[in-house]
């Protein structure tokens, strides 16, 4: 995270805090997706917590969306496969993966994220990857590694891949296809309506699934705990998070946004111990440490 002094006084990078803020926001989507996956399925969790997000956005970009039709209209194909891979696919995958693989497997293949950015962006942008952005990608790296094997490597020894694993590295892909096409958005139009525009189109992606699953008889949420997850989710992890995630890449670009999501497997631990009571190790400071710094190269030129 870009961090300067201005007369004795520590400032912040905005768009850098705003990335930070969505690696905690979507680490706290997988934590409660974790939690109620016995009582809501992943189309049933996805496609809720995107129309209840559309809902939210709608209201605040409906004015840009009128006065920039003509653009995005001209560009929905794109918009098609926003929806269609970081709305409609990833997510879903991810629910999916979580039912048949440990949680260790699934966050230290979604570690891989940023290595897949920044090789989606080379092989269809030609983007280069400085010196300073390469060597933080691989600090930060291996401090999401110290975090998901806790600080010991003959873990990685014992680590079994299932079925799960490999929905999961789908899910990897999918996800830098998305964080790449986010580049090729219309400069004229605010990013936020094209975000709106893209959860239209991935809840339209998903609805035929969802209505399909609603009439073999799989109920929607029962119990009151689920549905206060999936509108959690859809607030916060959803319309916000994301949001926020297309400023910063429209901001800042793939392969630079694509290291934060190397702080998810740091708030995962800290909300673990937080929530879970889990106790808190010496490889967690280590981790945190390596991946603070990676993400603070990562992010200069």
């Amino acid at each position: 995270m870009r961090l300067a002094l201005s007369r004795s006084r520590l400032v912040i990078d905005p768009t850098y805090a705003a990335l930070a803020l969505t690696a905690l926001l979507w680490s706290c989507n997988f934590v409660i997706g974790r939690a109620v996956r016995g009582d809501v399925t992943p189309v049933t969790m996805n496609f809720l917590r995107w129309a209840i997000a559309l809902a939210v956005l709608l209201p605040f970009t409906l004015g840009d969306i009128r006065a920039h039709r003509a653009a995005l209209l001209g560009h929905w194909k794109l918009l098609a496969m926003l929806g269609l891979t970081g709305i409609a696919s990833f997510q879903t995958l991810c629910y999916v993966a979580l039912r048949t693989t440990t949680a260790v497997n699934a966050v230290l293949l979604l570690s891989l994220a940023p290595l897949a950015i920044v090789f989606v962006s080379w092989l269809a942008l030609g983007e280069r990857v400085t010196r300073r952005q390469g060597l933080g990608l691989a600090v930060s790296s291996a401090g999401a590694a110290v975090l998901v094997v806790h600080g010991d490597l003959a873990t990685l020894m014992t680590l079994q891949f299932e079925v799960g694993d490999l929905w999961m590295l789908v899910a990897v892909g999918l996800w830098a296809a998305y964080s790449v096409l986010l580049r090729r958005r219309p400069p004229e139009v605010p990013p936020l309506a094209v975000h709106a525009c893209s959860v239209l189109a991935g809840t339209l992606w998903m609805l035929p699934l969802f209505a399909w699953q609603s009439g073999s008889g799989v109920a929607l949420p029962a119990s009151a705990g689920a549905w206060a997850a999936v509108a959690f989710i859809a607030v916060f992890s959803s319309a916000i998070a994301h949001a926020l995630w297309v400023r910063g890449v429209a901001a800042i670009g793939p392969s630079r946004a694509g290291v934060f999501i190397h702080l998810m497997p740091l708030f995962g631990a800290t909300l673990a111990v937080a929530f879970l009571g889990e106790a808190l190790g010496g490889f967690h400071v280590a981790g945190a440490a390596l991946v603070m710094c990676g993400v603070y190269l990562a992010g200069g030129r």
